[in-house]
């Protein structure tokens, strides 16, 4: 499949948080620390490619947080 142009140039997912996690990702963007250094030098097929990973990575963190519902909430009666 053809690549397509981009016509601007793609932002840094920094957040402005910078601390990582226990897993090694940063707590607000979801990048490696390989990635935040390597930022300024990849392409930007590479960019798009880690910004996808940082999407994986935080709603596979927000899903493993999020409480599992194990009972339906009552509705009420109409009548």
């Amino acid at each position: 499949m053809a690549e397509q142009l981009e016509f601007f140039p793609i932002q840094s997912p920094c957040r402005g948080i910078c601390q990582s996690d226990e897993r090694g990702f940063c707590r607000g963007c979801m990048r490696s620390r390989d990635e935040r250094f390597n930022w300024q030098k990849m392409s930007d097929a590479q960019k798009q490619e880690v910004i996808r990973l940082c999407r994986q990575r935080l709603l596979r963190k927000l899903r493993a947080n999020k409480p599992a519902q194990t009972e339906e909430p009552q509705q009420p009666s109409l009548f």
